[in-house]
């Protein structure tokens, strides 16, 4: 019993507790920081002079902030603006086709039963597991090599237009809407697809959101293919062109970070105008199926 209370008093001391409490504050505050530098070095480094510079001349902040290096991204190639655009069009396109797509094939292998159903959908879990580079060279070879769609929209679009996780992620989603709803439908006289887009879509609006917000994010940032998918420079992504801005000696770092924030601003104004979703997104999968 004395020892109990000697716990009990441990345990509910205010001093303790503050102590306990700055301590976790430090450490959370610490992970922050590590997080956080990256994002406070590329804005600083967006305000800083329009000069060429070495590895050797990097400090955490400019010396010298101005304006000068916003201005210099969009005088640097005809192309900047277009840059953006050709992001834009990329990650909507691919956006709008998972959407319909994938919610399309979620839907055939939570409700429709038709022969290889598992089968099919076991080959989906699969290529989830695959890694996103292996499939590059097989893309690459069919998409430019084969069909010639080198520098086109089709090539940044088509080879994300629908991807295995979303089609997963949706399916997990429809298993758990109930059955009953769907064969009251048919009793009705509807077919599939008026099932589809009149009852399931309307009750399904979390999931979508999620889908066109990941898959969105996903490909606004992504590089590896339209690095092997575009030559040109009026084709080049956002991501792509900002390695033009790289020699093997210098490197035009304010102009460049100027460059990345521009890119990173509308993906912040996505987050915290649908922060909701994002969170979501962590566990909208989760249905047992």
């Amino acid at each position: 019993m004395a020892a109990k209370g000697l716990y009990s008093q441990h345990h509910h001391n205010p001093r303790m507790r503050v102590v306990r409490n700055l301590v976790l504050a430090l450490i959370l505050l610490s992970f922050a920081g590590v997080v956080l530098f990256p994002l406070v070095y590329m804005v600083s480094w967006s305000f800083g002079p329009n000069v060429k510079m070495s590895s050797s001349l990097y400090t955490v902040f400019p010396r010298k902030w101005t304006l000068d290096s916003y201005k210099a991204f969009f005088d640097f190639s005809p192309y900047s603006l277009r840059w953006l655009l050709n992001t834009f069009i990329m990650a909507a396109g691919t956006t709008v086709s998972n959407v319909i797509f994938a919610s399309m094939a979620g839907y055939a292998f939570a409700k429709v039963r038709f022969p290889g159903n598992k089968f099919l959908f076991f080959l989906i879990l699969v290529a989830m597991m695959i890694p996103y580079q292996v499939t590059q060279v097989p893309l690459y070879i069919l998409l430019v090599n084969k069909f010639n769609m080198s520098n086109t929209y089709a090539a940044l679009i088509l080879p994300g237009c629908v991807t295995s996780y979303n089609i997963f992620l949706s399916k997990q989603f429809f298993s758990g809407i109930p059955t009953a709803l769907i064969e009251n439908a048919k009793v009705e006289g509807a077919n599939q697809f008026r099932i589809f887009w009149s009852i399931i879509l309307p009750m399904s609006k979390t999931v979508l959101a999620v889908m066109a917000i990941n898959t969105f994010v996903g490909n606004w940032n992504t590089f590896f293919w339209p690095f092997l998918a575009t030559t040109q420079d009026s084709m080049y992504t956002i991501q792509v062109a900002l390695k033009t801005f790289k020699d093997a000696s210098w490197t035009l770092l304010s102009p460049m970070m100027a460059g990345a924030t521009i890119s990173a601003l509308p993906m912040f104004i996505l987050f915290f105008t649908l922060q909701k979703y994002f969170l979501e997104g962590v566990t909208v999968g989760a249905v047992k199926g």
